[in-house]
């Protein structure tokens, strides 16, 4: 994560990314909806309980499906959510994910 070090006018070093945890979140399932959050976790750079609050979020919001399929869950993305902040809102991140992943309707079409 060094390449993300920037320093502010007093000198002092701030890390800092375009997108949200929830964002990495989010397309680390979206490119493997079986991922146990412990790799989606690792993935992102968080804790597997940060990760876990990050999933309820996104279920919470309508962005995310989870379905246990035996001792595992799989999840679903729904493309056709819209983006929170009133900048962005008249978008659906489905054009993130097509952005970062491909083709939104072929790796994690809605319910």
């Amino acid at each position: 994560m060094s390449g993300m070090a920037t320093t502010d006018g007093n000198g002092s070093t701030r890390n800092w990314t375009f997108l949200t945890n929830h964002a990495h979140v989010l397309l680390a399932i979206a490119r493997n909806p079986t991922a146990r959050l412990r790799d989606v976790a690792d993935e992102v750079g968080v804790t597997e309980r940060a990760a876990q609050a990050i999933v309820a979020d996104l279920e919470a919001g309508g962005y995310l499906h989870r379905t246990r399929v035996g001792r595992r869950n799989e999840y679903t993305v729904n493309p056709s959510g819209h983006f929170r902040h009133p900048a962005e809102s008249y978008r659906q991140i489905g054009d993130l994910l097509a952005l970062f992943t491909g083709n939104p309707e072929e790796e994690s079409a809605a319910p």
